[in-house]
């Protein structure tokens, strides 16, 4: 594997500063983000408030607009401080951070989409990478196969209680009728959905006695129902558990530790942004780009 050698020194010095959180520069640089990414969400949460935004409409304007083009800004300099932009601009984060900037410009042609600027609590996602908190994703990843594993139980599952609520539905519909507000056969669907699932709104109930027991009857049954999905994945959970230990008892060669379980840093590649290095690695493992220490 050819070594590349790092572009430009401040272009990598911005590198460093923006996208790894090992440095003292790159963790203040993190930290001042996550403050201005809160105080963002919460200046829009405030704005939304009627009394509040006809008394302080200007601060809010002005203080969108100041944290808007910093977010800008910021979101320039890592296109030009990585090797190949491209990769940046379609990846999640980039994304991400694209529909997290672009609100508060298309609210000057669309009346009401700065409010979209919600998005940028998605970027909060970065503070697993300044506390270092990716090495005990481990657990989602053994969550996510067990629900994987149990699809196929769920779905079969779901379709039952689908089929059930149809049923019930339809029955109060010609139970209750239009008088009592079941209008059509939808409605009650949905009306046996909100029961089945404890929700409750409200909105329609039951007036004769003999709907009121099969409401009465559905509720009871909402709780077993909740339950039995929740148990399927659990002993999935447990079965994977097991499994493993098992596994790691009978092999004389132990399975190599996840990735998420190695420690690692959170140097980004300039050239290809891979991240999930080691310790002291420095050169990217799936390039060989130089990586940049402090």
């Amino acid at each position: 594997m050819s070594i590349k050698k790092p572009h430009s020194n401040w272009r990598a010095k911005v590198h460093e500063i923006i996208y790894e959180a090992d440095t003292p520069a790159g963790k203040l640089f993190d930290i001042i983000l996550l403050i201005a990414i809160l105080a963002s969400i919460l200046l829009v949460m405030l704005e939304s408030i009627e009394s509040l935004d006809n008394k302080y409409h200007m601060f809010f304007d002005i203080s969108e607009w100041v944290i808007t083009i910093l977010f800008s800004i910021e979101y320039i300099l890592r296109i030009i401080s990585v090797k190949q932009p491209i990769k940046y601009v379609t990846s999640f984060y980039g994304i991400i951070d694209l529909l997290s900037t672009i609100p508060k410009y298309l609210s000057l042609i669309f009346v009401g989409t700065h409010a979209l600027v919600a998005f940028r609590a998605i970027r909060l996602l970065r503070v697993f990478r300044i506390l270092k908190l990716v090495r005990f994703l481990s657990a989602s990843n053994h969550l996510v196969t067990a629900l994987k594993a149990s699809r196929a139980k769920i779905s079969v599952f779901m379709l039952a209680v689908l089929i059930i609520t149809i049923i019930l539905g339809t029955v109060m519909y010609l139970i209750e009728g239009k008088e009592h507000g079941f209008d059509n056969i939808p409605k009650s669907v949905y009306w046996c959905i909100v029961t089945l699932t404890t929700v409750g709104f409200g909105d329609i109930t039951p007036q004769t006695p003999l709907g009121q027991i099969i409401a009465s009857l559905i509720m009871i049954m909402g709780y077993g129902i909740i339950a039995v999905p929740t148990g399927i994945v659990s002993a999935e959970y447990s079965k994977q558990g097991k499994d493993k230990s098992d596994d790691d008892s009978h092999s004389a060669h132990p399975l190599p530790p996840h990735p998420s379980e190695i420690d690692t840093n959170s140097q980004t590649c300039a050239n290809c942004l891979a991240s999930k290095h080691k310790d002291q690695a420095k050169f990217c493992f799936k390039c060989g780009y130089h990586l940049h220490h402090d």
